[in-house]
């Protein structure tokens, strides 16, 4: 397992395997399941990062793995804790240009342990959460796969309503629009906000891949679309409320009456990562997309695809809205359980499911 898989927060599954002879033949150790996995370096993103893996795994160098000794503490109270200690953790980043946690520092970090069943509790509240989320994430991947699936019908192996008797000349069906990019929507770089004018609210604030934070102010009305502009490139987000695109972003600010809906699964098949303009930092550059040629289809199929995918992506954006909700609770209880400000002791909490072995 790599230090970007840790993001997840739990592993069932690793990018890359080893052989039965590599592992016999290499250094490599094997961490049981149920251990906490700390990120010692990586991006400004990934170092400090914590997992628990679910399946007995093996990870490079880069990863610090804590093997948590049942008696004494349970390990998905480890695992809260230090996800809830995040800042105290990588103030401790040692080096120079490229500052990195390291084992020593991460086995020697202070840790409150109260009574078993004390931890066993501040787990189940915090893993109520997380099975909230990992379960509307499943149904939204699932909307977004169906909606796709029509997308990729329709517009890219062109059997659309009425395709049997639409005739074809050059590739493009009759009464659709041989265009540019630039006539199909046009993109416009994302407004600075730096963390420190951040101020609590209901609007979602768009980086290159996601959403950063809420802000009590807007910049672009609904429906917005975004791609990374900086830094990461290729990811495709859209939202039916009112945002603040950051300036690592960019934005859809006109879209010429074409469907939103089409636009988006457009801009997502296109692969923009491909299209890198920088050198040490991806770019995207919005002029080299311009002058793509690309085939536009008339305003009625575009509206037969606006009400069937349009369901599918509001019951989609509702559910993300309310994983956003459940991450800003979450996190907001997290320090004061952890911390014990909010006692549990005397709470009959049941336990969900995936903590059935907990006792």
């Amino acid at each position: 397992m790599k230090t970007g898989e840790l993001k997840q927060g739990v592993v069932f599954e690793t990018e890359e395997k080893i052989s039965q002879s590599g592992f016999e033949n290499s250094s490599v150790k094997l961490v049981p399941k149920n251990s906490v996995i700390v990120a010692m370096y990586g991006d400004g993103e990934t170092a400090g990062s914590v997992a628990i893996n679910k399946i007995d795994l093996t990870t490079n160098q880069a990863c610090c793995n804590l093997v948590v000794d049942a008696k004494k503490a349970d390990y998905r109270y480890v695992y809260y804790y230090l996800k809830g200690s995040y800042d105290n953790l990588v103030a401790l980043k040692l080096g120079g240009s490229q500052q990195n946690l390291n084992a020593a520092t991460i086995r020697s970090f202070p840790i409150r342990i109260p009574a078993l069943e004390t931890q066993r509790k501040i787990a189940a509240v915090l893993a109520a959460y997380d099975d909230l989320l990992d379960a509307n994430r499943r149904r939204i991947a699932l909307l977004e796969r169906m909606a796709e699936e029509i997308y990729r019908e329709w517009f890219v192996r062109l059997r659309f309503p009425g395709h049997a008797t639409t005739k074809i000349t050059k590739g493009i069906p009759a009464g659709w629009r041989n265009g540019r990019f630039g006539d199909f929507c046009r993109l416009k770089r994302g407004y600075d906000l730096p963390d420190a004018l951040i101020t609590d609210g209901p609007y979602p604030v768009i980086a290159s891949t996601s959403i950063k934070a809420f802000h009590s102010e807007f910049k672009v009305e609904p429906p917005v679309i975004t791609t990374g502009r900086s830094g990461s490139l290729g990811e495709v987000l859209m939202t039916n409320q009112r945002a603040w695109p950051l300036n690592t972003s960019l934005y859809v600010r006109d879209f010429f009456g074409n469907s939103p809906y089409l636009i988006f699964f457009t801009l997502r098949g296109m692969k923009l990562e491909k299209f890198n303009s920088g050198a040490g930092v991806p770019t995207l550059n919005r002029n080299h997309l311009e002058g793509l040629r690309l085939a536009i289809p008339p305003a009625d199929l575009q509206a037969k695809f606006d009400d069937l995918v349009g369901p599918m992506h509001g019951q989609a954006d509702t559910l993300s809205q309310s994983n956003a909700q459940l991450t800003r609770t979450r996190d907001l209880l997290l320090p004061r359980l952890i911390s014990g400000k909010l006692p549990v002791e005397s709470l009959d909490i049941a336990f969900p499911p995936r903590m059935a072995d907990a006792r």
